[in-house]
């Protein structure tokens, strides 16, 4: 079961960011972007422990941001070797452009489904939502 689950979830995944192509951003850095949109402000170093990828990796991805317009940073008066790092108006409306198609794609698909996968799925959602609350311990 955890392996087909890691299999829908690549897949899907996949399928997904066939749409944000459109936006004219990497993955990479749409994923940055989101969140910075979906959780706020933040320094570099905790941006990249969020995405999971070393800082010299996240400062690559921040700087493409940056000359695109869609983040910008923020020197710390108290300690100039740390900034922190915003979306701009065009990186949120660029987001949630990118978010929506996302929607839309899996929205088309449920579209699909007889009310009692509907339901399934519902169902499956709660689950899942469960699983990722788990502790790893």
């Amino acid at each position: 079961l955890a392996s087909r689950y890691n299999s829908l979830a690549v897949h899907l995944t996949r399928r997904l960011r066939r749409t944000d192509a459109e936006t004219g951003v990497g993955s990479a850095r749409l994923s940055a972007l989101s969140v910075l949109v979906f959780g706020g402000s933040c320094t570099l170093s905790q941006l990249a422990a969020a995405e999971q990828v070393t800082a010299p990796t996240m400062s690559r991805i921040v700087a493409g941001l940056e000359r695109e317009g869609l983040v910008s940073r923020e020197q710390n008066p108290e300690d100039r070797r740390s900034a922190t790092i915003r979306a701009t108006m065009e990186g949120r409306v660029l987001m949630e452009r990118a978010r929506q198609r996302r929607i839309d794609q899996l929205a088309m698909r449920l579209a699909k489904l007889d009310p009692e996968q509907i339901a399934g799925l519902e169902a499956a959602a709660g689950i899942l939502e469960q699983l990722e609350t788990i502790d790893e311990r």
